[in-house]
């Protein structure tokens, strides 16, 4: 069941949300060559603590960290290690999900590290537009796969491969609720969208096949053929008015 989030809970989420968005601000200035992926992780954990706010991968399903930091290749999950480092080029992947007194808000973004190829530039422009195309279709009234048509249509139009093994999702109270939003769809279909709905849309795309491989930790996912992947969210509110994101400043 989609559930229906009152003002109360709403205000709650959004202080989680613009908590996450001035983290991910200064994380820009941390995601420097030469960082290890645990030392980020540790400065995103130190921070959440700072602002009173609950990591919500920390202890999901034996998950040990506060986010998960994907490099190049890695689409998702991938786990933060003291031997992994950042390098000039790469393209980092962090999300971070967090709760602020019970309720959650979900983001993740994509980091160009130094000078990177321009492969890496559209890539990461793509994910982006895909994004802000999918969050321009969350209005009462419509229906959920058009957050899903609009992702994919941008993302073939440039392209690029469109994720199937993962999905965005309803969000609230915990960290993974009804309904699951895929990255492609057919507009005009699936539940049709009410104000008060909370919703973490998060296009995941690759520059070439977009079918993905779990490796053998049980976490990270990559790309089957070793192409580039893009991972961007964001946490989003069906109110009156249109959307409001508040993992954005």
């Amino acid at each position: 069941m989609i559930t229906i989030k009152s003002k109360h809970e709403l205000s709650l989420m959004k202080c989680a949300g613009a908590h996450l968005a001035e983290i991910f601000c200064n994380l820009s200035s941390m995601v420097t060559p030469g960082a290890t992926t645990l030392a980020l992780d540790k400065w995103i954990e130190a921070e959440l603590k700072k602002r009173q706010l609950i990591s919500q991968s920390k202890g999901y399903r034996g998950y040990r960290h506060a986010s998960c930091i994907s490099i190049n290749h890695e689409l998702v999950h991938g786990i933060p290690s003291a031997h992994v480092t950042v390098r000039e080029g790469d393209l980092v992947k962090i999300d971070i999900c967090a709760a602020w007194k019970n309720y959650c808000a979900d983001s993740a973004r994509c980091f160009a590290v130094g000078v990177v190829s321009s492969d890496v530039r559209k890539l990461m422009e793509t994910a982006t537009n895909a994004l802000n195309s999918g969050i321009e279709k969350t209005y009462a009234g419509k229906r959920l796969f058009d957050i899903s048509a609009a992702v994919q249509t941008e993302v073939e139009r440039a392209g690029f491969g469109v994720v199937r093994d993962f999905c965005g999702h309803g969000i609230g109270k915990h960290m993974h609720e009804e309904p699951e939003i895929p990255n492609y769809g057919h507009a005009g279909t699936g539940p049709e969208l009410r104000v008060g709905m909370a919703l973490a849309i998060e296009p995941m795309i690759t520059q070439g096949d977009y079918r993905i491989a779990v490796a053998s930790d049980g976490w990270t996912a990559s790309t089957i053929d070793g192409s580039l992947a893009a991972h961007v969210e964001d946490t989003v509110i069906v109110t009156e008015n249109g959307p409001e994101v508040i993992t954005r400043l």
